[in-house]
């Protein structure tokens, strides 16, 4: 009688625990969305100037938000992999294997606003970067690289072994089974791991406010040349993102309508973090049917 009553208690807790989280985030989003959907309308998010906003829209903030996250993504993800990977399979245990992982460990606890001054120093200022969207990459890169290393290590190593051994008896190389048999089984994992980091890309602001800068360009949407300072595609221009833009407004409180901007921002930002973790998500289950044979 007593086990059942200790595992009903500890039932319920769980249980609670699920709710609370539950009704936090729901409360969260509810608050953020209700208060700033009411301010956004269709030129805040397609123009410089809206009909509604004294202060103006956000087109060139969110087009930076999309462009960082996806420069950051270029450098990040096949780092983050290929180390997640070398961990898992190659890495013999050593004293340089355990300096790697307490160094990846030390990297994923540091504040944003280290690896912000880290990259004012280094790619700002001794690289010669300037503040620019190259930058802000470089730092984010630094800042979500132990993410994906970490997830990656894991996925690799809860593959069962099985599988592994499988391969390896059919005569197929290790490289070869690494490339067929554990990437896509661990994909779904490696995924979130890249999920997880393209979220905190697109709501960061501390590092992005000494390496991507504070200001942009006025972009000139019909120029794709990269070479063109007012290019939307040239990286070795200032970047002011959405989530920058939301610091910005809010510290500097120069604009009639503050709160409206700021308000409408974040529900804007909210969106699009959803709507891209939504589309990720469909698109790499697709492509783990796809290279697993599924359905």
């Amino acid at each position: 009688m007593s086990r059942r009553i200790v595992n009903n208690l500890a039932t319920s807790v769980f249980i609670l625990c699920a709710v609370i989280m539950t009704a936090t985030l729901v409360y969260l989003l509810g608050y953020i969305l209700t208060n700033g959907l009411s301010n956004v309308d269709w030129s805040f998010i397609t123009s410089n100037s809206s009909s509604s906003m004294e202060g103006g829209g956000i087109k060139n903030q969110l087009w930076n938000s999309f462009y960082i996250l996806i420069v950051t993504l270029i450098f990040s993800v096949p780092l983050g992999v290929l180390g997640g990977i070398y961990l898992a399979e190659y890495a013999k245990p050593s004293k340089l294997t355990n300096v790697i992982r307490t160094s990846v460990e030390v990297l994923s606890s540091l504040p944003s606003i280290v690896v912000g001054m880290f990259g004012l120093l280094v790619f700002v200022q001794y690289a010669g970067l300037g503040y620019s969207i190259i930058a802000g990459a470089l730092a984010l890169t630094v800042f979500n690289l132990p993410i994906i290393v970490r997830v990656t290590e894991d996925s690799i190593r809860s593959v069962p072994k099985k599988q592994k051994n499988a391969s390896l008896a059919l005569g197929i190389t290790h490289w070869h089974t690494v490339k067929t048999v554990l990437v896509p089984a661990a994909f779904p994992g490696i995924l979130t791991g890249i999920l997880l980091s393209a979220g905190r890309i697109f709501g960061e602001a501390a590092a992005l406010l000494f390496t991507a800068g504070l200001s942009t360009n006025n972009l000139q949407f019909d120029t794709w040349n990269p070479f063109n300072s007012d290019s939307p595609l040239n990286p070795f221009r200032s970047a002011e993102t959405l989530s920058v833009h939301i610091w910005k407004v809010n510290s500097q409180g120069i604009m009639p309508d503050v709160d409206e901007i700021a308000s409408g921002s974040a529900a804007v930002l909210i969106i699009f973090v959803l709507v891209f973790n939504v589309t990720a998500r469909v698109i790499g289950n697709v492509i783990y049917n796809k290279i697993t044979g599924s359905k």
